[in-house]
């Protein structure tokens, strides 16, 4: 499956397995690695390491793997097709389409038992919100405040059971926003309520919509939010990194949740898929839109999306409210659905101005440089994507092998 180009020098390339089998795979932090890099859609390095199960054989091109939030660009897609139809516009008020939205307020002090106290926003949250991660929403996994004690408490984000789509979005409208809408970046279950926003204005239910409209024109034949009975030999074991214990089985593939589909179609972090199934939509990306001849966004739809949509340009370091606050999330901006390199200096990290890229919990990653025309999609399985450095080492060790 690899076809070398002149754009990377073979021999820097190499470095990438190397580095992975000593620093992960060796020493047990991961249980496998896929490496896929890509110029101008050409395939230059793709490489698999690493057990595909517990005891079992060696990861290959057929393997799958939980994408988790990688689907957030996946649903922000969907949603920038209905606008192009002027079915709906950024500057849309949510409670347009979500009416359970209507007069939420902002958190004022109550929550662990005690009935929530609210203010009014300053102003409404609007569709722009919910795909740069400015709503005032939250994540349960965020453990910073009473609102997202509410959502563990209610198990709002039960993938596998508990609340519909439709009654996550009834639930979320309950409770108050942590900040008022653009006033703040948090990382949260904003995308899933753009899910829920895809389909009212579809019709269709989330998983039609993406098989019709995005992975079908893309050939995307391995993606889904459940893996066929017949297909489930294929979905890699999933783990988690336990302080003190180190790496410990999450979700085994043979017996998986994704072997059923969800109650809830999560369109911030459901999906299960190939590395060369996302390399097709990273090159959809890369290429303004078109796959072999599929035209699935408009070029200056995918502009629009790939800029920083931060409040006075700012970056997520200076305006995030919990995760990726850290340093080297300074010069990062957000998109419509993708992080944007701003400032390559202040990432400290090689890379282009215009670069775009996200992440999923269990470590996968991707990141489109329209720039070099360079794209990359890596796959393992191990939350959180916190526990380790290896994107930005992955990152590094790219970029230094470019000609």
């Amino acid at each position: 499956m690899t076809t070398t180009t002149a754009k990377f020098d073979k021999a820097r390339l190499a470095r990438i397995d190397s580095f992975v089998k000593q620093q992960y795979l060796d020493t047990g932090l991961l249980p496998h690695a896929q490496v896929l890099v890509a110029h101008r859609g050409d395939i230059a390095h793709f490489s698999s390491q690493g057990a595909a199960r517990e005891g079992g054989g060696a990861i290959d091109e057929t393997s799958l793997f939980r994408i988790a939030s990688m689907t957030k660009p996946v649903t922000s897609i969907a949603f920038m097709q209905l606008l192009e139809q002027g079915k709906v516009a950024l500057e849309t008020p949510v409670h347009h389409v979500l009416p359970e939205f209507k007069g939420q307020g902002v958190y004022a002090g109550g929550g662990g038992g005690v009935p929530f106290l609210t203010k009014p926003c300053d102003r409404v949250m609007t569709m722009q919100d919910l795909l740069r991660h400015t709503s005032g929403l939250t994540y349960s996994f965020q453990n910073r405040s009473n609102i997202d004690l509410a959502h563990r408490e209610g198990k709002l984000e039960n993938w596998h059971g508990n609340l519909t789509l439709d009654e996550l979005v009834g639930a979320l409208g309950k409770l108050p926003l942590e900040f008022s809408p653009g006033t703040a970046w948090n990382y949260s279950v904003s995308t899933d309520v753009l899910g829920a926003v895809v389909q009212r204005l579809s019709g269709q239910s989330l998983d039609a919509y993406f098989a019709e409209h995005i992975f079908a024109p893309l050939g995307m034949k391995d993606t889904g939010f459940m893996v066929p009975a017949d297909q489930i030999d294929r979905l890699t074991d999933c783990y988690t990194f336990v302080p003190g214990k180190g790496r410990v089985m999450y979700d085994k593939g043979g017996e998986s949740a994704w072997s059923r589909m969800p109650r809830q179609l999560s369109g911030g972090g459901g999906l299960v898929s190939s590395a060369l199934d996302y390399h097709r939509f990273t090159t959809m990306l890369l290429n303004g839109g078109v796959f072999e001849g599929e035209r699935v966004i408009g070029r200056k739809t995918l502009d629009l999306m790939t800029m920083n949509h931060l409040p006075g340009g700012a970056d997520i370091a200076s305006m995030s409210k919990s995760l990726f606050s850290e340093e080297s999330y300074g010069g990062v901006g957000f998109g419509l659905g993708f992080a944007v390199n701003l400032n390559p200096a202040r990432s400290m990290l090689p890379g282009s101005v215009g670069e775009f890229n996200w992440g999923g919990m269990f470590s996968t990653y991707f990141f489109v440089d329209p720039v070099e025309e360079v794209t990359m999609v890596f796959m393992t399985q191990l939350s959180p994507s916190s526990a380790y450095p290896i994107r930005r080492e992955l990152k590094t060790l790219i970029y230094a092998a470019m000609n």
